[in-house]
């Protein structure tokens, strides 16, 4: 049976509010039944399996809570949702205690009701297939950190069960938050090296005069502090794995050595004269552009050929919406545990917040935000009120948009303006149209607007257009 063959019963003690509700879902193709207080809907309830309700908290009789409990106790796969014009947390939790799959404050939007009885109906559909995806990612990857089904995700997967068998070394790609240390992790935990080391430095957060001793290590005396000898984190690694993080960051004088060490597997320590030889497979990550930084000099040709022998680009959060429901849940799930609560559950309005918002820190800023709306949550579900997301990021789009609206118009220059955010919008507009005309070849684009080929491929990276 399909969604659309759905059939709901809708419970309300106002008359005008059942004919809206079956009016407005019958449009969508539902069947739908109707009980005027909660005595009738329970026995309507007993007399046949209805796929979703549609009730009202207050009715003339008895409470709606009571009609759900009906409703789950005849048949638990019964999806119900509450609406209440008297909507309070406490209300809410109770109904998610008792079965309720979320909860709709009146007045209320009818298109978010539409979809919200719609993104009801296929629940259980989806959270099967997620808990079956899940499972399979749990046995095949022997890593449970990684989470989502979304198709790009699930082509990483397969790359990670590929390139896990060879010794290859691996580039891993994606903005900062991404999750790219636990990509290199599963890499590692797939390999035949899984029970030897896996070392993860952190090219970022090493100083740079210190950089080369905590590499390859050092030989006392070799500078001031030398008091000993050192081994270095590359050697740590022998046999094993060695993560290198943000290696966009390292030093130039530290490049040289590396290209020689991924070469030769060997190095030299800090003063001194013997080859050092390890057993190790090198996985790198960067949220730089690393083509970028060899054109401009700032990273070695060679060792980029030598570290991206295979690569895998990790999405953005925006570019796997999809996934942030079972991200959000897993986090909640994760963070609830951990404080000691009983947060069980996330409103499918709080999911639509999110959904809004396009997370530039990624699945780390989702993480947090949980975690932050986990900690200050005083109810068992996160609702859209609860998350911290809530209040400073709808203000910050208004905001946005004002910004936009004043740079459009000539009259705001008086009270000052910002011509770089004009000129860019501007450049943005023309390149787009010239890349739409030239049908993605960007020489052809690059004529129609008059500019080198060289010119419009660093406009493009300037203003992260796709190309």
């Amino acid at each position: 049976m399909s969604d659309k063959a759905a059939h709901i019963l809708i419970v309300d003690d106002e008359l005008s509010m059942r004919e809206l509700l079956e009016v407005m879902l019958k449009r969508e193709g539902y069947r739908i039944s109707c009980a005027e207080n909660g005595f009738k809907a329970i026995a309507m309830i007993e007399e046949r399996l209805f796929d979703l309700l549609l009730c009202d908290i207050r009715l003339g009789d008895i409470t709606g809570l009571e009609v759900l409990k009906a409703a789950k106790k005849r048949n638990s796969a019964t999806i119900v949702i509450m609406i209440s014009a008297y909507s309070t947390a406490e209300n809410a939790v109770e109904a998610m205690k008792e079965g309720a799959y979320d909860y709709v404050p009146k007045p209320f939007d009818n298109n978010e009701l539409k979809q919200a009885v719609a993104k009801a109906l296929k629940f259980k559909t989806v959270d099967r297939e997620r808990r079956l995806i899940e499972d399979e990612l749990k046995d095949s990857l022997h890593f449970d950190l990684i989470i989502g089904n979304h198709p790009k995700m699930l082509a990483i997967y397969d790359m990670i069960r590929q390139v896990a068998k060879t010794t290859s070394n691996v580039l891993i790609t994606g903005e900062s938050g991404t999750g790219k240390e636990l990509i290199a992790r599963a890499i590692h935990e797939q390999s035949d090296r899984r029970d030897r080391p896996f070392v993860e430095i952190n090219c970022g957060s090493i100083p740079e005069l210190l950089m080369e001793s905590e590499f390859f290590g050092h030989r006392k005396g070799s500078f001031t502090g030398a008091v000993s000898d050192k081994i270095g984190l590359l050697e740590f690694g022998n046999s094993g794995t060695v993560f290198l993080d943000e290696i966009g960051e390292i030093s130039p004088p530290v490049q040289v050595k590396l290209l020689k060490a991924v070469q030769d597997k060997a190095f030299i320590a800090v003063g001194g004269n013997e080859n050092i030889s390890v057993d190790i497979r090198i996985l790198s990550a960067t949220n730089k552009n690393l083509e970028k930084e060899v054109i401009s000099g700032r990273f070695r040709e060679d060792l980029f050929y030598r570290l991206n022998v295979i690569e895998i680009k990790v999405p953005p959060l925006r570019e796997r919406k999809s996934d942030l429901r079972i991200l959000a849940q897993h986090f909640l799930d994760k963070y609830s545990k951990q404080m000691g609560k009983e947060v069980t559950k996330i409103s499918s309005y709080a999911i639509d917040l999110l959904n809004k918002y396009d997370f530039p820190g990624n699945i780390r800023e989702l993480e947090n935000l949980i975690e932050r709306s986990v900690a200050l949550s005083t109810t068992n579900i996160l609702l859209p009120d609860s998350l911290a997301i809530s209040v400073h990021k709808r203000t910050w789009k208004e905001e946005e948009k004002k910004e936009d609206e004043k740079n459009d118009d000539l009259d705001a220059v008086a009270d000052g303006i910002s011509l770089d955010a004009i000129l860019e919008k501007v450049e943005r507009t023309y390149i787009e149209k010239a890349m739409e005309c030239a049908n993605g070849n960007k020489k052809e684009a690059a004529r129609l607007l008059g500019i080198a080929y060289r010119s419009l491929w660093h406009r493009l990276e300037k203003l992260g257009i796709k190309k």
